[in-house]
């Protein structure tokens, strides 16, 4: 794992052991990933990240939005709930897009654009509303590790938040706090407007 994803994965963990929310780790197996890399054509720095911190059991909690982060084991069977014109779903998802967690509150998919792959072996990740007519993407990072950057520093500011229900209010202005720092870490997914 390079030293950029190292530091973003090493957040996240650091984040959940602060806010005392278990989340669960591990390693996939090297054969199991060589396998993804053939049938999703999952970039090498995604494939990095599943080789050493597979996200067993990983999930998000900031008072908007839960990110339930899919560990390499369900990757395929994942794929089967966005395949276009199953169960209703849309015709326009593409091949190159590849889901690699869900919201746990609205059931929408976040997933990797490997038709976009930089030089560093990585792609940007979307999220987009499932139940519509057409998936109509927004993007929520410009690379993997920052997706996991944005879902760290969120959970951070979080923290303070609380485990209150959230009114309205609360909610926008959880937002407001978190808008400045998703701007320092990729100000391209504030502008997107996923995070705020």
């Amino acid at each position: 794992m390079d030293s950029d994803l190292a530091d973003a994965v090493e957040g996240l963990k650091s984040i959940f052991q602060k806010r005392k929310i278990e989340a669960t780790f591990g390693k996939a197996p090297p054969e199991l990933v060589d396998a993804l890399k053939k049938s999703l054509k999952i970039p090498s720095r995604y494939r990095n990240f599943l080789l050493s911190a597979n996200p067993v059991r990983v999930e998000t909690v900031t008072p908007v939005e839960r990110i339930r982060l899919l560990p390499a084991e369900e990757l395929v069977k994942s794929q089967d709930l966005v395949r276009p014109g199953e169960n209703g779903t849309p015709t326009d998802w593409k091949q190159g897009w590849v889901v690699i967690g869900e919201s746990a509150l609205l059931s929408d998919p976040y997933f990797l654009d490997t038709g976009k792959p930089d030089p560093e072996g990585d792609c940007p990740v979307y999220t987009a509303m499932s139940g519509q007519d057409r998936w109509v993407p927004t993007l929520a990072a410009s690379s993997f590790a920052q997706f996991l950057r944005i879902c760290s520093t969120a959970m951070e500011i979080a923290a303070g938040f609380g485990d209150a229900i959230m009114d309205d209010e609360d909610e926008d202005s959880f937002r407001e706090a978190l808008g400045p720092k998703v701007k320092v870490i990729d100000a391209a997914a504030l502008r997107a407007g996923h995070w705020t």
